[in-house]
């Protein structure tokens, strides 16, 4: 977590969870408290990986390294791909450094290497490297095409789903844009209805202008994987209501249930025919935060865009200038994660251990962290099949009940059970809280936790003491 600081806007409930917990870690380190009988806070709602433990991946950073101080290269230190992989690279930059500027929109070898991935995950589908865009990360790629969609008269707004990524209200909130929210359905796996589609969008343009409608697939933070048939939809509910798509892609690599595979928007589209493949405008998103590879800190994603025309093209390079270029480590650390090593190169197999040794992990956290919470009473955790969240259902109806008298508890127990989680156990959770209609029609107050469960097998089990420590204290005492 980074240091103590203060502000004066108001804070969401991460935020203040976060806010606090920063403080609580202060505390700890500084010694100044003896009251809690733990070490450290566990930070479960973040999704920051390495923060939480996670190790690099060895040939990213060996890469890394040989790029950052290229005497590496003319030793044995390094095998023999990653001594070639890092001059390949060095020799894409000006002057043969990491340290030079690169093109606003990114170095030309590593959009061309974009462009070969997505071919080959699209089983063919040409992509083009001047459709590529390299960003700070995919938040930027959003904040971008939104700046690019904005209108300078009236109401922009931007159909988001609800459960949303938790950063994605701020980053609307930055560039002015009016967020509307479509109910993802939970009893059916986070399921995405036309009917619910419809209904937002015409109410929604009584009062501002929806531009376009942005997906998170694989779902974060529900890990839910749409369907062909799920995508398809979705692309024909823009073309009739005129909608650009904006898609989050960036746990496509994370897909770990039997059964189930991760397939892009980009590919459904161009199977679709030329009266979808042609019209439909789209930009899909990925980036180095996801669950595999982890390197939140190098800032770095690509944006792809589909049927755009050269203008608005140019524009979208135009606004990238204003971050000079993304940071060039992370441009390299990329260009790994999208052409990694292949089999017979010297580093192959301990990244094929690396990454294979994570999925499972993943897989088998989830299992455990989902089967654990359910049989907790109070909550409901719906399977999980990709993405490094679960995301639990926490039921405080027998607590509004009971003191229907203390306003403030049955406004906001939820955030309650988790301000007091961090207080009592240390533990930081990601929280929101929706509204959903029950059977009578009659709106209901629905809390989610946010759990990232990619974390070694003794740190889940600690996360998992805590909460069940916790909860049944907590049950016991309301």
């Amino acid at each position: 977590m980074s240091a103590v600081r203060k502000t004066t806007r108001d804070l969401t409930p991460d935020e203040e969870l976060h806010e606090q917990a920063e403080i609580i870690t202060h505390q700890l380190k500084e010694g100044l408290t003896v009251s809690r009988s733990f070490n450290k806070v566990l930070d479960v709602g973040s999704g920051d990986l390495q923060s939480a433990g996670l190790k690099p991946i060895t040939f990213v950073r060996q890469v890394i390294a040989g790029c950052l101080y290229p005497s590496l290269l003319h030793g044995d230190d390094f095998p023999p791909d990653v001594r070639m992989r890092a001059q390949t690279l060095l020799d894409q930059c000006d002057g043969g450094s990491i340290g030079s500027y690169t093109a606003s929109c990114g170095l030309t070898y590593l959009r061309s290497t974009v462009a070969k991935f997505i071919t080959l995950r699209d089983g063919g589908i040409p992509s083009s490297p001047e459709n590529i865009f390299i960003t700070c990360g995919s938040q930027r790629g959003l904040m971008v095409m939104m700046r690019l969609l904005c209108q300078s008269e009236g109401l922009t707004a931007l159909l988001i789903p609800d459960p949303a990524p938790h950063t994605l209200t701020r980053i609307l909130e930055r560039v002015g844009v009016v967020p509307v929210p479509y109910r993802l359905q939970e009893q059916s796996g986070w399921s995405l209805e036309r009917a619910e589609l419809k209904q937002v969008i015409q109410t929604c343009r009584k009062h501002c202008c929806p531009r376009a409608i942005y997906i998170s697939n694989p779902g974060n933070p529900t890990g839910h994987i749409q369907s062909r048939e799920s995508i398809q939809d979705v692309i024909r509910f823009a073309a009739e209501e005129n909608l650009f798509l904006l898609v989050d892609e960036v746990y496509q690599n994370t897909v770990f249930a039997d059964g189930k595979e991760f397939v892009s928007y980009k590919r459904v589209l161009a199977e679709m025919g030329d009266l979808y493949s042609d019209q439909i405008q789209l930009a899909s998103f990925h980036s180095l935060s996801n669950g595999i590879i982890a390197e939140c800190g190098l800032r770095a994603g690509y944006m792809e865009l589909i049927n755009v025309d050269q203008v608005l093209l140019s524009y979208t390079e135009v606004l990238l200038t204003g971050d000079i270029n993304t940071p060039v480590t992370g441009q390299i650390a990329l260009d790994v994660m999208l052409d990694p090593p292949c089999p017979g190169e010297t580093s192959y197999d301990l990244y094929r251990q690396e990454v294979s040794s994570r999925l499972n992990t993943l897989k088998l956290n989830m299992s455990r962290a989902v089967k654990f919470i359910n049989d907790l009473p109070g909550f409901t955790c719906p399977s999980v099949h990709s993405g490094i969240f679960i995301y639990p259902h926490l039921s405080l109806s027998h607590i509004t009940d009971t003191h229907s008298q203390k306003a403030t508890i049955k406004a906001k127990a939820g955030l309650c059970y988790c301000r007091r989680l961090l207080e009592d156990q240390c533990v930081c959770v990601g929280f929101s809280e929706c509204w959903n209609k029950d059977h009578t029609n009659t709106q209901q107050s629905c809390c989610y936790l946010r759990i990232c469960v990619m974390m070694s097998s003794d740190d889940l089990e600690d996360f998992l003491c805590r909460l069940q420590t916790f909860h049944l204290k907590f049950l016991h005492e309301c």
